[in-house]
Order: C-alpha cells, then sequence, then structure tokens
C-alpha cells in the first residue's frame, strides 16, 4: 500500500466543492468548521450557525479574536458584511424550516443506508445532543466529513451504525479522508478515491459494501 491519506485541512477543501453560488451552508463541529476558510467571496455562501448567526466569515487571525464572537463549537469566528446575530430560538427555526440548503458534518459512524451518528463519544461524557438532530432533519441535503476509520484501525463507515443515532437516512454523501461515496437505494457508490488506493483495500477497510460508480472512479485530489 503506498497512499497519503487526505488531511484535515485537504478534506474541508473538497467539501468546498459541494457549496453551490447563493447556499446557505451550516457547517458542523470539527473538521467542517474548517470549510470556512475554504470559501471565496465570489462564491456568494452564507453560513448559518445554530448558537444564531447568519453571515459568518472565516476564522480570525491571531490576535484578532473577540472572546463573545464564537460558532457553535466554541470557537471564535469573523462576521460577513451583512451578517446578523439572533437567538438560538431563531436560528433553530430557520433550520427545522428547511432554510438551510446543505448541512456539512462530522461523523463517528455512517451506514450504508445513509444513517449518521455523531453525538455520543463512547466512554466520554458529552452534554446533550447538540444542533445535529435539527440539522439532519431540515436540511435536504447532508454531507459528512471524517476519517474513514478509527485510530484503532476499526471502520467507520458501517452495514449499520452501532452508536446512537442522530438521524436515519439522510447523509447524500460521505467525503472520507481515503474516498467519496454516494448514498443510493443499491449502496455506497465510490466516485473519488485517493491515489495509491484501490478499490479492493478500500472496501478492505470498509464494513458497507461499495459499488463502483458506473461513470468511473477519478483520483480524489483536492
Amino acid at each position: 500500500m503506498n497512499f497519503k491519506l487526505l488531511s484535515r485541512e485537504q478534506l474541508a477543501r473538497r467539501a468546498s466543492a459541494e457549496l453551490r453560488p447563493g447556499m446557505y451552508v451550516n457547517l458542523g463541529i470539527g473538521i467542517p468548521t474548517l470549510v470556512a476558510n475554504e470559501i471565496k467571496p465570489h462564491m456568494n455562501i452564507t453560513l448559518q450557525s445554530e448558537n444564531g448567526i447568519l453571515g459568518m466569515g472565516p476564522f480570525p487571525l491571531e490576535g484578532f479574536e473577540r472572546a463573545d464572537l464564537i460558532n457553535a463549537g466554541k470557537q471564535t469566528v469573523t462576521l460577513a458584511p451583512g451578517a446578523a446575530i439572533f437567538s438560538s430560538a431563531d436560528s433553530f427555526a430557520m433550520i427545522r424550516g428547511g432554510h438551510i440548503d446543505l448541512t456539512i458534518l462530522g461523523a463517528m459512524e455512517v451506514s450504508e443506508q445513509g444513517d449518521i451518528a455523531n453525538w455520543m463519544i463512547p466512554g466520554k461524557m458529552v452534554k446533550g445532543m447538540g444542533g445535529a438532530m435539527d440539522l439532519v432533519a431540515g436540511s435536504p441535503n447532508v454531507v459528512v466529513v471524517m476519517q474513514h476509520c478509527a485510530p484503532d484501525g476499526s471502520p467507520k463507515v458501517l452495514k449499520t451504525c452501532r452508536l446512537p443515532l442522530t438521524g436515519q437516512r439522510c447523509v447524500k454523501k460521505i467525503i472520507s479522508d481515503r474516498a467519496v461515496m454516494v448514498v443510493t437505494t443499491e449502496g455506497l457508490v465510490v466516485t473519488e478515491i485517493i491515489a495509491g488506493l484501490s478499490y479492493d483495500e478500500l472496501q478492505g477497510c470498509t464494513e458497507a459494501r461499495l459499488l463502483k460508480s458506473p461513470e468511473g472512479i477519478k483520483i480524489l485530489n483536492p
């Protein structure tokens, strides 16, 4: 095996390719927040945060942080021109009302049916479910960005999720550090794969059954 896994920044760059001009987008905690740094002004993307921001900008430069201006993950952020700040209740009204075009989330596990588990960390105390359950229920397009395998090498793309679910049959696409997979009724269709990794090797580290894209598999090179 002669391949190099994508870095967090490369994953964020590939995820940014899912953005379309004029979209309203919510970025989950972790790798998805890095997508904010990949958005160019001409793209006209509006980022929404569950804690009450519409028009979130990229992360601030060192020395320009404002401790009272944070995203849902408690990270300091900036505001884009024309941004608005409001209550969390109004924010979730936007989400539950179906006004978010695209949600990009991290995950501990994803199933071949498009189920996602991303709020319960095994062996750790968690404060609660956060906003992910509302996001996967209210957004028409959910993309997951994740490491393909756990630190011990076990697969995270499974036939059936083992952890408590965040949502069922809601994920449309999985972007991992090894491949891009589209969720279909027939199964997970591999459309992109990193250089040096074969399809058989990808299947070997994936519990879910994979299918080759009928258009062919491209090299994943963000």
